[in-house]
């Protein structure tokens, strides 16, 4: 609550300079003085204001390029903006999607809430598939249990088995479910069970990383960490990490003191890093507080420990930049050429963002995307089981383990089971029919359809009838599953692999949008492109679902 009520003046502030930022050309450099290179929100205000403007857009959106070069919506929007049915508007269209696909490798933001939502799709549409095929085959196989019941009075017992784990947790219930349903299925289905037993299995990292995507996501110092690093702004920061230890937070704590222009406390935060950290990341930001002091000895010495420690191509520019401030021309010169040896791309970088504010000339280092990825997800050491278990995580591999034994051991010693006629649905059994009929059909099918000497027509005829009444039934069932969700048709079929596949991918692209509807970025909707394919993924798979499967239980092959 306190760090809201801190955050929130600090964004009134912002949208406040940012409602001046129109009518001050100077505010970019201003942002740039600060060490400030992506004004995000300006940025979605201006993304706003483009998609109001249809005269104006292309350029409204290059001027949001400007301020948040990192911000993969403005490239989708120009993406949008751009295009056209010709060669060159589909080729420019073509090239900033994929300037915009680059730049989620750029923004931390973007990319972290896309894997969080990536992830929580697939285990969200994973559990989902798996319920919706319990329920059609526990309606479908519900007879066959009831049958089996009652010939084999000891298979009851499973059934407090099953109210236990309902009081353990619902997703050892759908085990348990899944494994009595798994004695009817065939071997190759049977993999839908097993798949779900080996999530339950992993289910304490699954769940644990679910905890630290969430408590990432809701974290304040997070939020203030990656700000700095991905120079969106200082003040947060400031505010937010004074009083996190960890090395990172520090580090991030002390960048956020240079850039505002309080030297003196980054130059006490950096000199207690090093104690523990001695990163040659530390050095350089080091020097270029003491550059923002004016005492350049000290912060070239500075350098040439980073170097020492690890050549850095900002080690080798900052040095270059200092010699020429100290009118050490050629030393200038060779410091620059072993920079651009390095790394030419990031000393252009460096070169675009010059001026003569402390903060431009010379350039900081700041946490790198695997750095970030670290510190977020070692945010969270506890896991939670969000209300779906009563018993400790780590025991629900165990009895998962159980679970799969049971599977294994019922299909090698069963040694009755129910079956389905495959034509009528009677049910029957290895021990109320000794002598099984060929195709697994009841032997009043079985005689209609090959003994067709031991009945008169009239008993031919109406057993016909009677067959074909129940499968135009049964395919009027699969004809409105169809309707309902891809695959369903595939599950009550008994295809129950093909058809949890299929349901499977549609809840998976569904739910993306879905997820990401619920996680925003700095209040804004994000990975709008990423819904849209998603959507229409998603409507590919129902409408060719729906029109190959009709065309299928038409012909009788389902």
């Amino acid at each position: 609550m306190r760090r809201m009520l801190i955050l929130i003046p600090l964004y009134l502030l912002l949208s406040v300079s940012v409602s001046f930022a129109a009518a001050d050309d100077g505010f970019y450099e201003s942002q740039l003085d600060r060490g400030i290179r992506n004004s995000d929100v300006y940025s979605y205000l201006l993304i706003q204001e483009a998609g109001k403007n249809n005269v104006d857009t292309v350029e409204i959106l290059k001027k949001t390029l400007t301020y948040s070069p990192d911000l993969p919506a403005v490239y989708f929007e120009m993406s949008k903006a751009v295009f056209s049915f010709s060669i060159t508007g589909v080729l420019d269209s073509f090239n900033y999607l994929l300037q915009g696909v680059d730049a989620y490798f750029r923004n931390f933001w973007w990319s972290f809430t896309l894997i969080e939502s990536l992830f929580l799709g697939l285990m969200l549409s994973f559990i989902a598939a798996i319920s919706f095929t319990i329920v059609i085959r526990l309606f479908r196989d519900l007879p066959l249990i009831s049958h089996d019941i009652k010939e084999t009075g000891s298979k009851v017992f499973f059934l407090p088995v099953l109210v236990l784990l309902s009081l353990m947790s619902p997703l050892l219930f759908m085990a348990g479910i899944l494994v009595m349903l798994g004695v009817y299925m065939k071997a190759t289905d049977r993999i839908v069970v097993i798949l779900f037993l080996v999530f339950l299995i992993f289910s304490p990292p699954i769940f644990n990383t679910v905890s630290r995507f969430l408590m990432a996501s809701s974290s304040g110092d997070v939020r203030a960490l990656v700000q700095v690093n991905e120079a969106k702004g200082n003040n947060y920061a400031i505010t937010v990490l004074n009083k996190n230890d960890d090395d990172f937070a520090r580090f991030s704590y002390a960048l956020a003191l240079k850039r505002e222009g309080y030297y003196d406390d980054a130059i006490t935060t950096y000199k207690r890093l090093i104690e523990k950290w001695p990163d040659p990341r530390v050095f350089i930001n080091l020097g270029d507080c003491y550059v923002g002091l004016n005492r350049m000895d000290e912060a070239v010495n500075n350098y040439l420990v980073a170097i020492n420690i690890k050549p850095l191509p900002s080690a080798y520019y900052n040095l270059s930049q200092v010699s020429r401030e100290l009118f050490d021309f050629e030393s200038g010169d060779r410091y620059f050429m072993a920079a651009v040896a390095l790394d030419r791309t990031a000393v252009a970088k460096y070169r675009e963002t010059y001026g003569r504010s402390p903060n431009r000339i010379v350039v900081d280092e700041s946490l790198n995307f695997s750095d970030l990825w670290d510190y977020v997800m070692g945010t969270s050491k506890e896991t939670s089981s969000y209300g779906i278990s009563t018993i400790p995580l780590s025991l629900i591999p165990a009895i998962s383990l159980v679970l799969l034994a049971c599977l294994i051991i019922s299909d090698r010693k069963l040694k009755y089971r129910a079956y389905m006629c495959r034509r009528c649905s009677a049910i029957l059994c290895t021990k109320c029919e000794k002598h099984l009929a060929w195709g697994e059909m009841c032997p009043r099918c079985y005689r209609s359809l090959v003994k067709i000497e031991e009945l008169d027509v009239k008993q031919r005829v109406s057993r016909l009838l009677s067959v074909q009444a129940h499968q135009k039934k049964r395919r009027n069932t699969m004809k409105i599953l169809t309707f309902v969700l891809p695959g369903s048709a595939h599950i009550y079929a008994g295809q129950i692999l093909h058809g949890f596949i299929l349901l499977w991918i549609f809840l998976f692209f569904i739910s993306v949008p879905a997820i990401n509807s619920i996680f925003k970025i700095d209040g804004f909707s994000a990975h709008t492109m990423v819904n849209c394919i998603a959507v229409c993924v998603a409507a590919s798979v129902y409408g060719a679902y729906n029109l190959l499967t009709r065309q299928r239980i038409s012909r009788g092959w389902l």
